[in-house]
């Protein structure tokens, strides 16, 4: 039997590929184009409203965006945070042309039906080991936030309870106001 050896796309081959439309969005992720699901209403809704919420205590120390692209490896990774915090010397220190090397310093990932935990656990693994400080699993479903930190160590944030934030300074973030429901 003969097996056709396969090459793993580099992130330069994968940017040169056309724009995606339609019912996808892709990733490159361990050298493979995998399509991800365009998010829902609700998905945007609590993107949007992170973003929002720690706008301000960002803004003086970095970079804030939702769809953060990044180089989480060199070659062959070339993912997108929902929403996600760059600290102002790496942002600056990126060449616009290009995408953040390494994770971002804090990443935000909502989950959505399509997400299974053994992605969520390999993206973690993947942003905790190459820049990631904080990665954040924030649960539409459970109204609860899991922030993990290289080492292995996490904490879950149920309503009522205050995410400190000491990547932004200062302050905390109240779990009970990024599950608002949004006006009619």
């Amino acid at each position: 039997m003969v097996v056709a050896a396969t090459k793993l796309m580099t992130v330069a081959e994968f940017q040169a590929l056309p724009e995606a439309s339609g019912e996808f969005v892709y990733e490159l992720q361990r050298g493979e184009v995998v399509p991800m699901t365009r998010p829902k209403l609700k998905h945007s809704i609590l993107q949007r409203r992170l973003f929002k919420l720690l706008e301000g205590a960002a803004e003086p120390l970095g970079w804030l965006d939702t769809e953060m692209a990044f180089r989480a490896l060199p070659e062959h990774e070339l993912r997108a945070a929902d929403v996600a915090f760059v600290r102002q010397e790496r942002f600056s220190a990126t060449d616009p042309e290009d995408n953040i090397a390494g994770s971002p310093d804090l990443i935000i990932e909502v989950l959505s039906p399509s997400n299974s935990a053994s992605e969520m656990y390999e993206r973690e693994e993947l942003c905790l080991s190459t820049g990631c400080a904080e990665f954040w699993v924030v649960d539409p479903e459970r109204q609860t936030v899991r922030v993990a930190k290289p080492g292995g160590s996490f904490a879950v944030y149920h309503s009522g309870e205050q995410i400190p934030l000491p990547l932004l300074g200062h302050g905390s973030l109240a779990v009970d106001a990024i599950f608002l429901t949004p006006p009619k």
